[in-house]
């Protein structure tokens, strides 16, 4: 099998494909100034803009009128898939920091969007565990601590409507899940890669945005 299709994303194709996309708006391009500027060390858990609009896009495409994020950070995905949501739809993040989320509170005040998101501050496998146990999740995303990933998977799927999307984020992990013995998070997430592989309940393709983002469908 060959990659020959394949297109080596170099710094200049990069900003050519921003320079063609849904560029930030002011809220966006604030909330991604300010985690640079209070969380320099950690900015790099932010989503970059392309992918914000992918999921706004998809959480549109699928309208799902609840929906899950497993790890929210200072709040540019809870955002764009917030603004996707059908009119009365929800979205329930998950999250251990207060001070990382209290950005995201403040984006969500200013984008309008607060009335429509609901955060729990706590173990995100309680906080999912704690849930109905029947389909009713329409949209997931996985964004958190990578050793958790399997289990977070484990507590959304039975959870999902039929036809009901699961995406994860960083599932390539810099490439480093094609070492041949990975290490550490990487080797978690291969972990996770090859289970959601095997999993006969959904559909799955990793797509190389960003990092690499699992997308899934709950099979009906």
């Amino acid at each position: 099998m060959t990659a020959s299709k394949n297109v080596q994303i170099t710094d200049e194709l990069y900003a050519y494909i921003l320079a063609h996309s849904t560029p930030p708006d002011s809220v966006q391009q604030d909330l991604i100034t300010r985690t640079h500027e209070v969380l320099p060390d950690h900015a790099v858990m932010q989503v970059p803009p392309e992918q914000g609009v992918y999921l706004t896009m998809l959480t549109q495409l699928a309208a799902p009128q609840f929906a899950v994020e497993v790890g929210t950070f200072t709040g540019y995905s809870s955002l764009a898939i917030a603004r996707g949501l059908p009119e009365g739809g929800r979205l329930l993040c998950c999250d251990v920091s207060d001070e990382y989320t209290s950005i995201a509170r403040e984006t969500w005040l200013k984008a309008g969007v607060a009335d429509r998101v609901e955060l729990r501050i706590a173990p995100a496998l309680d906080t999912l565990n704690a849930l109905p146990s029947y389909p009713h999740i329409g949209l997931a995303f996985i964004d958190a601590n990578k050793d958790g990933y399997v289990g977070y998977w484990e507590a959304l799927v039975p959870r999902m409507l039929p036809g009901g999307l699961i995406l994860a984020d960083n599932v390539l992990y810099s490439g480093r899940v094609a070492d041949a013995h990975p290490e550490g998070p990487a080797a978690d997430i291969h972990v996770f890669n090859q289970h959601v592989r095997d999993d006969p309940r959904v559909d799955v393709v990793i797509l190389p945005i960003a990092d690499g983002l699992t997308f899934a469908r709950v099979k009906s």
